[in-house]
C-alpha cells in the first residue's frame, strides 16, 4: 500500500514518506525529512528538514516538530505542540545583522516509542521524552521525562505513571509496585524508574486517538 499525500500539502521531493502514510491538507514536510510506515501527518502540520519519526505515529493538526527531532514508533503528537530547536533563540546576532544557520546550532526534541504529547503543549530542546510517558495538555517540557511518566504544569511535573495503554497505573500493596486497571500488566520501580514486571500479561493497548 502506498502513502497519500493530499494536494495541499508541500512534500520535499527528497523526503521520504513509509508505505500507508497519510499526509493531509497544507501539511509541510521538509528536506531529507523521513517518516515511516503507517503514520497520519494532520492538517498544517510542519515536520522540519532532517526530522525523523518512526512507523505507526499520529501529528495532529498544526504541530510543529522542528528539526533535529527524532521520534520512535508510536508516538503521538496532539494539535498546535511545539518542539523547539534554539536553546538561545535571537533573530540577530550581537551585531544586528540577521542570523543565518551558520550562527546558531539546532538542539532536537527525541520522543521515546509509544509515548503521547497532548495538545498545545511546548517541549523545550534539548529535552528526551522517555518510552510510553505522558505530557499533559498545554505543559511546558524543559527537563527530560522518565519513561512511563505523565507530567503536567508550567513547568512539567511528574503526577504519577502510566501504562501503554493511557491510563494511570494503580499503586499495588508494595509502594514500589504498580498494576494497568486496563491490562492488568504489572510494573515496578528500579533505580528511580518504573518497569514492567515480567511474568504479568503484556500491555500492548494501542497509543490513544
Amino acid at each position: 500500500m502506498g502513502s497519500r499525500i493530499e494536494a495541499t500539502a508541500d512534500v520535499a521531493a527528497n523526503a521520504a514518506v513509509g508505505s500507508g502514510t497519510l499526509i493531509w491538507h497544507l501539511a509541510q514536510v521538509r528536506e531529507d525529512a523521513v517518516i515511516g510506515e503507517s503514520c497520519v501527518i494532520g492538517r498544517g502540520a510542519y515536520i522540519g528538514p532532517g526530522v525523523r519519526i518512526g512507523d505507526n505515529c499520529k501529528i495532529q493538526n498544526h504541530a510543529l516538530v522542528y528539526e533535529p527531532a527524532v521520534l520512535g514508533d508510536g508516538v503521538f503528537v496532539g494539535p498546535a505542540v511545539v518542539f523547539t530547536n534554539d536553546t538561545y533563540p535571537r533573530a540577530v546576532n550581537p551585531d544586528g545583522s540577521l542570523k543565518s544557520a551558520q550562527d546558531w546550532q539546532p538542539v532536537g526534541v527525541e520522543v521515546e516509542e509509544g509515548a503521547a504529547i497532548g495538545a498545545r503543549a511546548v517541549c523545550i530542546a534539548p529535552v528526551r521524552i522517555g518510552a510510553w510517558a505522558t505530557v499533559a495538555a498545554g505543559a511546558v517540557v524543559t527537563r527530560d521525562v522518565p519513561a512511563y511518566a505523565v507530567v503536567a504544569g508550567v513547568p512539567a511535573r511528574q503526577g504519577g505513571w502510566v501504562g501503554p495503554a493511557g491510563r494511570p497505573l494503580v499503586a499495588g500493596p508494595g509502594a514500589e509496585e504498580f498494576t494497568c486497571p486496563v491490562t492488568q500488566a504489572g510494573f515496578r520501580l528500579q533505580d528511580g524508574g518504573l518497569v514492567p514486571v515480567s511474568g504479568r500479561a503484556a500491555d500492548t493497548a494501542a497509543v490513544p486517538d
